[in-house]
């Protein structure tokens, strides 16, 4: 089954994985839809590109790093919609991915609509 929907996500998972271990906090934030809320436990929520964009910087400049994702699951919410839930590890920390709604955008592009995820832990 070819699902170009789910491609697309796939596809933007992975350009934002690039940008972060690229250390490049604005490629991060364009995998984001304007508007969308990203609620990143224990930090605070997040409202838009610029302010995602701040939170990225600054975990970069942390040293953060070396993203990957273990165990993820695609979920089929409708026409335009997958949801993302997935393990993480980062060189100095790990967490969960809870909610990562990818949604098709007027451009053909996939992008995070919603990003909800928490860090459980230092390496």
């Amino acid at each position: 089954m070819n699902d170009s929907v789910l491609v697309a996500c796939q596809a933007g998972i992975e350009a934002w994985k690039v940008a972060f271990n690229s250390q490049n906090a604005k490629g991060c934030a364009e995998q984001y839809a304007e508007g969308t809320t990203m609620v990143a436990k224990p930090f605070g929520t997040f409202e838009g590109r610029e302010q995602i964009q701040a939170f990225w910087q600054n975990i970069m400049v942390q040293g953060f790093s070396e993203v990957a994702y273990q165990e993820t699951t695609w979920e089929k919410v409708d026409e335009k919609s997958y949801i993302l839930a997935s393990k993480w590890t980062m060189n100095k920390a790990f967490g969960v991915v809870h909610k990562e709604v990818w949604t098709m955008q007027d451009d053909g592009k996939a992008r995070l609509t919603y990003d909800e995820f928490e860090v459980l832990g230092e390496r």
